[in-house]
């Protein structure tokens, strides 16, 4: 017997309801991109169509408001999840001017009209006006997917948004409580408190809590996201118990997990995938689900206050745009793109026009106004945000990378399964994102009766580095070779590559002096010139706290001076780790120097020792989250001093409980070719010796 099915509209059933939902997030955009118009519009427009107030195909139900409500809570996550923590506390001054700004333009102006035009008492006048003043980021994976999100334009639009938000809110409250009679010195006594308590525990405990976690659980990827979505709405639940919007919570746990989930990793590949795919779209299509168009045909009355709210919330708030622009000297085009992210309402327009009306302070027309206004805000936001941003896109991808510096070609030999994850890791964090280059892993198997049941084992084990490298979206070329030794199949590699960099792991063989780690290492710091990485990687990458650089002296003076530093960069910032520069007083200007004149912005801080030999008891101010760089040098180089042979030694001995990296930078060769092969001469057998 065949399960009845009942297809009367509204559908009830859930599998069908799920089901329509997802064919809508697949065929929207792919349609109305043939008309290059923006997915967001689609997914709004298709929740109008289906709605209770379209065709009445499927009811605002429970679940929808779920979703719905889990999709705005992950783009405020994201939010803050994405933000270049160096850039926002660098522009924290212009997002407070944005905040300002966007909020009280809105806001006076709506107060005047419709308090003086349209004879609304004060304070309806104020409580209506402040929606004017809210937005939601709706746009925001526009230019999440744009590659834009970074652009000071966008980060100092998202810590204006919390502002702003924040402030019409605390409005809402105080218009809210003095209807009701409730507002008094208690009032704002018990506000303080609750919000100064839901700050801290979200500021402080949250990146104690998730560190803990990272560390118990480092293999548990599945359980990371799963912990990460706790974390955001326990913050949205702590929010709304603090009395505010639980959009701040979202906000606030993504700024306080911005540190321990670097951009590359896979589970920050993993939290954007589940968001822009599934529960963004669903929030997308309930608010469309909210819109009645027939609103408009109910009189001149609603079409006038319907068309004055949507011209006094857009007039506003481009306003607030054009004077951030004029104060802070952006360009039109990043004029136009803080428009389109600040234009959309939708969550906090929402909260504020539904409490005001349950508490009789604005009528069926307002309301219907405002629903109309998050339609049009909310495609308004969207084709404003997708011109101009494709606009910068196309700007800063004109901008050409320094000519000096070559492609970052990142070789990765590997022969411990153990530490395939911790290297593919830390070469993808290390890679210069303006370049789009494969990380190659590497496996060298010697030429001898085992070969064929070696490349058999080794091409296995490679497997896992792409297995690994694909959950980041980056791209690995493998790379097998068959050689006579270990040290020569990683030059031959390094040589077909054209290879800029090589991170190998650290094989806790230290033998005599003349021979600092073994045959491999010490030939290949003989016979290449390029950066040499050699990593011990005990602890998760992503619960760094600092990078201490040990630099010697002359470093500066060294031909890959910039490419260490800009590597380093590059790792703080996908960290979110501060670098401390440990150096010789007399050459910290000139890496404070290179650091500061060069991108990206990170938060650094210089301290002088009196000898290389310092570096002994350095070990005493280390935690053990932070990671040692020392900055090495081969034989015969600027740099190069007699010291820096116990570096190994003193590395295994003193500085047991941190992760560290010995970078030996890119410097001239001093090699001898073999006259017959034509590759560098090899001293010593590499048959017994590995890498790690």
């Amino acid at each position: 017997m065949l399960l009845k099915i009942d297809l009367t509209l509204p559908f009830e059933a859930p599998v069908l309801i799920f089901t329509l939902v997802l064919l809508i997030i697949l065929i929207a955009p792919i349609v109305l991109n043939k008309f290059k118009i923006p997915g967001i519009v689609g997914m709004i427009l298709a929740g109008v169509l289906i709605g209770p107030y379209g065709f009445g195909i499927l009811e605002r139900d429970a679940s929808i408001e779920l979703f719905g409500t889990v999709g705005l809570l992950y783009i405020m996550f994201l939010a803050g999840l994405e933000v270049d923590m160096i850039e926002f506390k660098k522009n924290k001054n212009k997002s407070l001017g944005f905040g300002a700004l966007t909020f009280l333009i809105p806001i006076t102006i709506g107060t005047a009209i419709f308090h003086y035009v349209f004879q609304y008492d004060i304070a309806p006048a104020i409580l209506l006006s402040s929606m004017f003043s809210s937005h939601t980021l709706i746009a925001y994976p526009i230019a999440s997917k744009l590659g834009i999100s970074k652009n000071e334009a966008v980060t100092v639009t998202i810590g204006g948004t919390i502002i702003t938000d924040t402030a019409v809110l605390l409005v809402l409250a105080v218009v809210a409580g003095s209807a009701e009679g409730n507002v008094g010195m208690s009032y704002w006594i018990k506000l303080s408190i609750s919000l100064a308590i839901f700050s801290g525990i979200v500021t402080y405990i949250f990146p104690i809590i998730a560190k803990w976690f990272f560390k118990q659980l480092e293999s548990e990827k599945g359980a990371h996201y799963i912990f990460v979505l706790t974390m955001v709405f326990a913050a949205a639940f702590l929010a709304e118990l603090a009395g505010v919007e639980a959009i701040i919570g979202a906000f606030l746990a993504g700024l306080a997990l911005n540190q321990l989930i670097p951009h590359t990793s896979p589970l920050m590949n993993r939290i954007e995938f589940v968001g822009n795919n599934l529960f963004i779209p669903f929030f997308l299509i309930s608010v469309g689900m909210l819109v009645d168009v027939r609103v408009l045909l109910r009189g001149p009355e609603a079409l006038i206050i319907a068309g004055t709210i949507v011209v006094v919330a857009l007039t506003t708030k481009y306003l607030a745009a054009w004077a951030t622009q004029k104060i802070y000297g952006y360009t039109s085009t990043q004029r136009n793109l803080i428009f389109g992210l600040s234009s959309a309402h939708a969550a906090a327009t929402l909260a504020v026009i539904l409490v005001g009306f349950n508490l009789g302070m604005i009528n069926e027309e307002a309301l219907n106004g405002t629903i109309v206004l998050i339609l049009v805000s909310c495609l308004v936001s969207s084709f404003v945000t997708e011109k101009s941003g494709r606009a910068l896109a196309i700007v800063e991808s004109q901008k050409k990378p320094d000519l000096s510096q070559k492609p970052d070609r990142i070789l990765v030999p590997i022969a411990n399964p153990k530490n395939i994850e911790s290297l593919v890791d830390l070469a993808i964090m290390m890679k210069n994102p303006d370049y789009n280059e494969p990380i190659y892993p590497l496996a060298v198997v010697i030429d001898d009766e085992r070969a064929e049941e070696e490349i058999y084992k080794k091409n296995k084990m490679l497997q896992e580095a792409i297995k690994h490298a694909s959950a980041t979206d980056n791209d690995v070329q493998l790379v097998s070779k068959i050689d006579i030794n270990i040290a020569s199949g990683i030059l031959r590699a390094i040589k077909e590559l054209m290879i800029t960099e090589v991170i190998i792991g650290w094989n806790a063989k230290i033998t005599t002096s003349g021979r600092i780690f073994g045959t491999v290492l010490d030939n290949l710091l003989e016979n290449t010139e390029q950066m040499i990485l050699v990593c011990k990687i005990i602890k998760p990458l992503n619960t760094t706290s600092r990078l201490v650089v040990v630099v010697p002296s002359n470093a500066e003076l060294e031909r890959g001076f910039l490419r260490w530093i800009r590597s380093i960069k590059i790792l703080a910032q996908q960290l979110g780790a501060k670098v401390v520069f440990r150096n010789h007083e007399s050459a910290l200007n000139a890496i404070k120097q290179a650091v500061q004149q060069t991108k990206p912005a990170i938060d650094a801080e210089y301290l002088p020792y009196k000898n290389f030999r310092e570096f002994d008891g350095m070990h005493r101010e280390l935690s053990p989250d932070d990671i040692v760089i020392v900055i090495a040098a081969r034989r015969e180089t600027i740099s190069y001093s007699s010291n820096m042979d116990n570096v190994p030694r003193i590395l295994a001995r003193n500085y047991k409980d941190n992760s560290f990296i010995i970078i030996y930078p890119e410097q001239y060769p001093f090699i001898e070719e073999n006259p017959i092969t034509g590759m560098p001469a090899l001293y010593g057998s590499d048959r017994e010796e590995g890498i790690v």
